[in-house]
C-alpha cells in the first residue's frame, strides 16, 4: 500500500473512531507511519483528506452493493443481503456507530451546509434500496428505500451510544422478516 493510501486509511478509521474535528494532519500521519511532510504532498488540507475518505467510502459501499447484486438472483434476497451486511458489522457499529452514518451526519453539521459528500453517502443505499423495492414491484418503494435505511441508521445510532451490539443484531432481524412480508 502507498503513502497516499496508507494516509486515507489511517484518517479513515481515525475519523470514524474520533470524528473529523479532532484528528489532526500530525495524528494522520503517525498513524499511517508517514512523515508530515509529507502528507502535504499528497493533501493540501484536512478537507482534501475527509473527500478521499468520502470517496473511498463511496467506492467500498458501491463495491458491496455489486457484490450483493452479483451472489443474490432477487431483489427480495438483495436486499435482504445488504441487511446481513449491515448486521456482520455490529461490533464495530456498537462502539462507533455507522462508519457512513456518523461521518456523514458529521459533514451535514458544517456551518457551511450540507456537505455534497454527506449526501452522496446516504443517497448511494438510499436509490439502490429504491431499485430493488421497485424490482420487487413495491408500491412507495422511495418510501420503503427511506424506511430500510433509517431503521438501520437509527439501530446504529442507538448501538452505537449504548455500546449494545445486540441491537443491530435484532433490528437486522426485524428488517429481514420486514422484506420477507412485502
Amino acid at each position: 500500500m502507498g503513502k497516499r493510501e496508507r494516509l486515507v486509511a489511517a484518517a479513515g478509521e481515525m475519523v470514524y473512531r474520533q470524528g473529523v474535528a479532532p484528528t489532526t494532519l500530525t495524528h494522520i500521519a503517525a498513524a499511517a507511519d508517514v512523515p508530515l511532510g509529507n502528507v502535504y504532498y499528497y493533501f493540501k488540507t484536512k478537507e482534501e483528506i475527509v473527500g478521499a475518505i468520502v470517496e473511498a467510502h463511496v467506492e467500498g459501499l458501491t463495491a458491496t452493493l455489486a457484490e450483493v447484486e452479483r451472489r443474490h438472483r432477487s431483489p427480495k434476497a438483495r436486499l435482504k443481503a445488504l441487511v446481513d451486511v449491515l448486521a456482520d458489522r455490529s461490533d464495530e457499529t456498537a462502539l462507533y456507530g455507522c462508519p457512513y452514518g456518523t461521518l456523514a451526519t458529521e459533514l451535514a453539521k458544517r456551518a457551511d451546509g450540507t456537505d455534497p459528500h454527506a449526501v452522496e453517502l446516504m443517497r448511494i443505499p438510499l436509490d439502490w434500496a429504491e431499485r430493488e423495492f421497485r424490482a420487487m414491484g413495491c408500491r412507495g418503494a422511495r418510501a420503503l428505500a427511506v424506511e430500510l435505511v433509517a431503521g438501520y441508521q437509527g439501530a446504529a445510532v442507538l448501538a452505537g451510544t449504548l455500546g449494545e451490539r445486540e441491537l443491530m443484531a435484532g433490528q437486522a432481524r426485524r428488517l429481514r422478516r420486514w422484506i420477507d412480508a412485502l
